[in-house]
């Protein structure tokens, strides 16, 4: 079981009845990614999807926010989740980038527990490239 953090708090994840980006055109709906794949292969299921999972193998691995990125950037509108063990230290980054949930497993959320990720909740009042702008 893993637990789903959203920016009110920790929810239990939903069973994802997900496939690869190998079995895309077999399925509509969920996608897991994985960080190796090329989110340019998805532009013609974009509007089916309505839930792309994208897997971070260890939290040290930034490959995912470049795909959720480039997913947000080819106009994918619906749920994306980070799924894996990042920290709490990564969810504002996780949520700039395109990120509307991060998946982890029970085991970090024991570690690291909903306060530490609540506080972090108030992603875009530390959006330190609009203080530069100012």
């Amino acid at each position: 079981m893993s637990i789903l953090v959203t920016d009110t708090g920790f929810l239990p994840a939903p069973p994802a009845d997900a496939v690869p980006l190998a079995g895309i055109a077999a399925h509509r709906g969920v996608l897991d990614l994985a960080p190796t794949d090329d989110p340019a292969a998805l532009r013609p299921y974009l509007a089916d999807l309505t839930l792309i999972r994208v897997a971070f193998p260890v939290f040290s691995d930034g490959r995912a926010f470049t795909i959720a990125r480039r997913l947000r950037m080819m106009g994918y509108g619906g749920a994306l989740h980070a799924v894996g063990p990042l920290i709490a230290d990564q969810y504002a980054m996780a949520r700039r980038l395109g990120f509307d949930a991060v998946e982890i497993p029970d085991d970090l959320a024991a570690r690291q527990p909903e306060s530490q990720w609540l506080f972090r909740a108030d992603w875009q009042a530390h959006e330190y490239q609009a203080r530069l702008r100012a």
